[in-house]
């Protein structure tokens, strides 16, 4: 394997060998490359004043996305463009037409936050799709201000974002693309001392990799990873990292089945999930900002196995099945059956989840996900349900029922499920049922929520669903009629 990291930083070619395995590129940028544009606010990826924006190459064209440097490994960067706020500049000295509007608009107060923002902003510009209000809260959901005020920002973000990029850009991205491909596509193995990061370019690397190191640590992007490093100083010995193995970074409609690589980001994932189950994909847009879903994966958020991930409920519910891989030998597993315990899942040493398996809609299935949290974006839910009905002439032929957040492990709701078998999809109907799920579930108190509390959500969630998707939507009573 080549131990150097080769990347773009800018217009510039950058070979570096002998730093730590885990240094985050926040570290490196304000310390050895001393570019300290790019500022340290939380340190978690929440506040985006760190953010910075990677190229790279999508089938064939340059493609930006504005990421978190403080929780991204700098081994990361490897056959990348980093491009931070000192970058944007042209050659004649003019600002960048993102950073002229701030200007314009009078974005910028203290400052602190200001380089994220442009940098968000850059990612945005060069998407060309366009700064409608939605669009560009979206892009700056991951970025916090404390004193300028949002409408200023927004201002400047509508009036250099509303076309497509300026066409003196297109032959630097040209460039920029021959360069990149120039790197080429072989592995990388960042060694110093007893620590090694190691970066794969294919699923087969990947299971060759881990049968020589199976109690490596996998890493896909480094969203939660990244905290272990920068706020529980924890010690990786070996790392795996899956974002350059292209194989596991596809998704795919084929025999009925969603098929989603344990690579692809929650981003590049959300158009292909938005359309089949819309209520998925806005549940998505609420796990994280832009910058974090522009390098976590929902393979990632399943292995983890965190009992706060959002995706798990609405993969149970929907009949995902897992298709874990190692040694060569491939096992397929439904999701629920995946989660044994607290962060403990079915996988065997030296295996690892390959791609998800997700069934596509059918005829008279209605699905639904729900996050209730104290705040509308970016939140951890205290409760998060998802559900899946069949429904043949206005009664239930099947339903499948999920929760997470509730527990060390997300819940499918079996016992309630049966007990809706038959029943018409109306609030009377489905009343013996919000009887049996109170009974079955155990939710835990916390400081996000008490057990009666995720109890009652939970009852009512089924009940909001049911009003939602019943044929005819007019039996609506009242909640208290149903829970007594």
């Amino acid at each position: 394997m080549r131990e150097t990291i080769r990347f773009l930083l800018g217009d510039e070619e950058q070979s570096i060998a002998g730093l730590p395995p885990t240094m985050t590129v926040l570290e490196w940028l304000r310390g050895p490359a001393r570019l300290c544009g790019t500022k340290e606010g939380c340190a978690e990826g929440d506040c985006g004043a760190c953010t910075v924006v990677l190229g790279e190459v999508v089938d064939g064209a340059l493609h930006y996305r504005a990421v978190n440097a403080c929780i991204l490994f700098i081994p990361s960067l490897d056959g990348r463009q980093l491009l931070t706020v000192e970058h944007l500049r042209g050659p004649d000295g003019a600002l960048h037409p993102v950073q002229q509007a701030m200007v314009t608009h009078h974005g910028s107060q203290c400052g602190f936050c200001t380089p994220g923002f442009v940098m968000s902003l850059f990612a945005l510009y060069h998407a060309g799709t366009g700064a409608p209000r939605r669009e560009a809260n979206e892009a700056l959901a991951g970025n916090l201000c404390r004193c300028t005020g949002y409408r200023p920002i927004l201002e400047a973000a509508k009036s250099s974002c509303a076309g497509p990029p300026a066409d003196r850009f297109a032959a630097a991205a040209a460039e920029t693309v021959r360069r990149l491909l120039a790197f080429g596509s072989d592995p990388l193995g960042v060694v110093q001392g007893e620590a090694r990061f190691l970066v794969p370019r294919s699923a087969d690397q990947v299971d060759g990799l881990l049968q020589n190191w199976p109690d490596a640590t996998l890493v896909a992007g480094g969203t939660d990873v990244g905290l272990w490093v920068t706020k529980l100083h924890k010690s990786l010995p070996t790392v795996i990292a899956l974002d350059r193995a292209g194989d596991l970074a596809t998704v795919e409609q084929r025999d009925g089945l969603l098929r989603i690589g344990a690579g692809v980001t929650y981003e590049d994932a959300l158009g292909a999930i938005a359309g089949l189950w819309p209520e998925f994909g806005r549940m998505i847009r609420r796990i994280g900002s832009r910058q974090i879903r522009n390098r976590g994966t929902i393979g990632g958020n399943v292995a983890n196995a965190s009992p706060i991930g959002d995706t798990p409920p609405a993969l149970i519910a929907l009949g995902t099945i897992l298709v874990l891989r190692g040694g060569g030998a491939r096992r397929r597993i439904p999701a629920e059956e995946f989660f044994e315990g607290y962060r403990r899942t079915a996988l065997k040493r030296g295996e690892f989840l390959e791609c998800l398996e997700i069934p596509l809609p059918k005829v008279r299935q209605h699905f639904a996900s729900y996050k209730v949290t104290k705040r509308l974006e970016q939140d951890i839910s205290a409760v998060c349900g998802a559900f899946l009905v069949t429904l043949d002439d206005g009664c239930v032929s099947d339903i499948r029922i999920a929760y997470g957040g509730m527990a060390a492990i997300p819940i499918r709701a079996i016992r309630t499920e049966f007990a809706l078998i038959g029943q018409p999809w109306t609030p009377e109907g489905i009343a013996a049922g919000m009887r049996t799920l109170g009974e079955e579930l155990s939710p835990i108190s916390d400081m996000r929520a008490s057990a009666p509390y995720r109890r009652m959500v939970a009852r009512n969630l089924l009940h909001r669903f049911q009003l939602e998707t019943a044929p005819d939507q007019t039996s609506i009573v009242r909640l208290s009629e149903v829970q007594t």
